[in-house]
């Protein structure tokens, strides 16, 4: 059975038809056509599909479309643009924490819905807020040292619109 809902996706809203058993993960890709949410298991285990829904991580993969009208999506494509990147952006760049880049989009929101709630977490709690990420390329210490970047240049005052100056840490992390 279809049913006519509104999404709001990265501040845009999209009317659109779904079925009531629908994947928000298939909403996105198939008929948005945000690509950057990928699938990597279908069941959850992986979060490849991680979007943020009103501030926190779920797995699109499990998520009926239906489920997320009224609420607030952000998917990768809308945590910033090319040219003007996220700090957390900056920062997997920086450290070479992407390799492969399809772990990168879940891996980015669900450390940006850490930060978001806890600007200074220690390594054992950047490690518990990723476990739900699975990344087969890096060994997740680099993944590790870019949510830590991350965390600095959002603490020297760099805003999450990307709008910045050559960070101080950057230099010492090379």
């Amino acid at each position: 059975m279809k049913q006519a809902i509104t999404l709001t996706i990265n501040g845009e809203e999209h009317l659109v038809a779904v079925d009531v058993k629908e994947r928000l993960l298939d909403v996105i890709r198939d008929k948005i056509h945000l690509t950057g949410t990928k699938e990597g298991c279908g069941t959850g285990e992986c979060g490849a599909c991680t979007v943020l829904i009103d501030g926190e991580p779920v797995n699109a993969c499990l998520y009926l479309a239906v489920r997320a009208e009224g609420k607030n999506i952000l998917t990768i494509e809308g945590l910033g643009d090319p040219n003007h990147l996220h700090p957390l952006q900056l920062a997997f760049v920086h450290t070479a924490a992407v390799q492969c880049g399809f772990c990168a989009p879940g891996m980015l929101l669900t450390a940006k819905a850490l930060l978001d709630k806890n600007p200074h977490p220690t390594e054992h709690e950047i490690r518990e807020s990723i476990a739900g990420n699975l990344c087969r390329c890096t060994g997740y210490a680099k993944i590790i040292k870019a949510v830590q970047l991350a965390a600095s240049l959002l603490e020297d005052g760099h805003s999450a619109n990307g709008d910045h100056h050559e960070p101080r840490t950057m230099g010492a992390q090379a």
